[in-house]
């Protein structure tokens, strides 16, 4: 595979990572996000099928630390949308009706303030993976063509 089309497909996963955070952010702040909308594991989010995929190959490369780094932020990320994913979407004691209906979960506002508190975590967390995805951008942006086609 040649450098631009990895770095292609390395940024097309870095803006996949930016929405999965902005829909986070829209559910924390009330707008309506269907509970499939923002995968919870890490290896389902668009970011991750490509890291775990075709990315997989970038980390056999020299002076790729960053990479192991990148997949404990990545780990974390979801560890803290699981959290917010418990009070948006949790099971709680549905009636009848409410299932009938497909009535949505009431959140209240020590519930909104912890997923607050949770996204803000989260969004730390994102921008630290930015930095980190960054850093892999301009490595391999570094390698030469045939270093990169070796591992392809």
């Amino acid at each position: 595979m040649k450098r631009d089309e990895t770095l292609l497909h390395l940024r097309e996963a870095k803006k996949a990572h930016i929405k999965w955070v902005h829909r986070a952010k829209a559910l924390t702040e009330g707008f309506p996000v269907e509970k499939d909308a923002i995968p919870m594991d890490s290896t389902d989010c668009a970011f991750g099928l490509w890291f775990y995929g075709e990315g997989q190959a970038l980390g056999m490369l020299p002076n790729m630390d960053c990479f192991k780094e990148i997949e404990l932020k990545h780990n974390a990320l979801h560890d803290t949308y699981m959290k917010i994913f418990k009070i948006y979407f949790g099971e709680f004691n549905r009636s009848f009706l409410s299932k009938l209906f497909n009535l949505k979960k009431q959140i209240s506002a020590v519930e909104q303030q912890a997923a607050a508190d949770y996204f803000a975590q989260l969004k730390k967390i994102s921008d630290e993976l930015l930095v980190l995805i960054e850093r892999l951008e301009r490595r391999v942006g570094a390698i030469s063509e045939s270093e990169l086609e070796s591992i392809f």
